[in-house]
């Protein structure tokens, strides 16, 4: 290795040190005031009943109602899962007579303007290949990513199902935010790209939140009048939004709700 090639070996190390300097510094910023409202640590264990769920799902049965106005899905996954986490919700929803299409992303790591355009890219494809606007159901930032699309194209969705997405107040009141910057290299109140989350989207918007979330505040998920249509309260953890019986009960009561207006 001559002497160019051992330099820029050594600003590259330099480089990646001070990327994880940065990310552990975004990790460790205090916001104390702006966490008001987060779950508590007790809540935030309940979570860990996530590790019996498959268990369960060897006894249990739902008993699905057909769906009296079938429609094409889109199911968007929260932070770090992809769409192999949304494929219980996606079988009971098809059992209804749905049709569920996966966002087509992989693994969502984050808010980035290259996701964003690739998701748009998705939605126009998926309506125009079946001639309908659809349905967007997110969980937690997949939630988020679906306000937001609905925004952007309204005369693709029909209507917007959110379940436990931070979209009203402070984007500190919940116990992921640390994890979120380390991962993704932004603040969350600086997200690469133009957003106003707390703003309702053009279309019908209804929004799942449950007292019992551990990773998200109750009142981030519910929002305020004038920034959803409907607020819907659950019993079950963050996680459970994609497998709780009543919570896809619930995702199936709203597909089948005429719309607004």
């Amino acid at each position: 290795m001559d002497l160019r090639d051992t330099i820029r070996e050594k600003s590259k190390a330099a480089l990646a040190e001070s990327e994880i300097a940065r990310r552990i510094a975004l990790a460790s910023e205090a916001h104390p005031d702006e966490e008001q409202g987060k779950p508590t640590l007790l809540r935030l264990a309940g979570e860990l009943e996530l590790l019996i769920e498959p268990a369960r799902r060897l006894v249990r049965k739902i008993d699905i109602p057909q769906a009296q106005n079938p429609q094409t899905i889109i199911l968007l996954p929260g932070f770090g899962h992809g769409p192999n986490r949304m494929r219980y919700m996606a079988q009971q929803l098809e059992a209804a007579g749905h049709r569920c299409k996966r966002w087509g992303l992989g693994r969502n790591w984050g808010v980035a303007a290259e996701a964003m355009e690739r998701l748009e890219a998705r939605l126009v494809d998926v309506v125009e290949r079946y001639e309908e606007p659809v349905a967007l159901v997110g969980w937690s930032l997949g939630g988020l990513y679906a306000r937001e699309l609905a925004k952007r194209h309204p005369v693709c969705v029909s209507k917007v199902i959110t379940m436990g997405s931070p979209f009203s107040g402070s984007p500190r009141a919940n116990n992921v935010w640390r994890v979120y910057q380390a991962i993704t290299g932004h603040s969350v109140d600086a997200p690469p790209i133009e957003a106003d989350l707390a703003a309702k989207p053009p279309v019908e918007t209804i929004a799942l939140w449950s007292a019992n979330d551990g990773a998200i505040g109750p009142r981030s998920a519910a929002g305020k009048p004038g920034e959803r249509d409907r607020a819907i309260a659950l019993r079950c953890t963050h996680s459970g939004f994609t497998y709780a019986p009543q919570s896809i009960l619930t995702v199936l009561n709203e597909l089948d709700r005429p719309k607004l207006g």
